[in-house]
């Protein structure tokens, strides 16, 4: 690897803060928890975790903070992820891909609205409204 420079590592300091700025729990109001566990990355959560900070920074998304656990046990729908968001049930959805953490933010974070054909773990229905 070559030298960088005093400048170089500044910036590069930079860029990577904001890139963390997502992560932090500050003042944030919605919350995405990704399960990152050997099976979650064997089937595709490391795409899906990177979907989900593309896309929330596209849409300049900051009251949202994104973080990853082990596994959550539910192996057979990997990648799953755990979405909460004020006024809204808890939901965990299974097989997110990287177009299916776009939805989420999408059409659950920004529209308030569940992606249906991803819920792995319905809320009971008397609370969705």
């Amino acid at each position: 690897m070559a030298k960088m420079t005093l400048e170089e590592l500044r910036n590069l300091r930079e860029s990577k803060k904001k890139e963390m700025v997502q992560r932090d729990g500050d003042e944030k109001s919605a919350q995405i928890i990704i399960g990152m566990g050997t099976c979650g990355i064997a089937a595709g959560a490391k795409e899906a975790f990177d979907a989900f900070l593309d896309e929330l920074n596209s849409h300049e998304i900051k009251d949202t903070r994104i973080t990853q656990t082990g596994c959550m046990g539910l192996c057979f729908s990997e990648p799953t992820v755990e979405v909460a968001v004020p006024g809204m049930p808890r939901v965990i959805y299974g097989n997110v891909t990287d177009k299916v953490a776009r939805r989420i933010v999408r059409e659950h974070i920004i529209e308030k609205a569940l992606v249906s054909d991803h819920i792995f773990d319905k809320p009971a229905a008397d609370i969705i409204k």
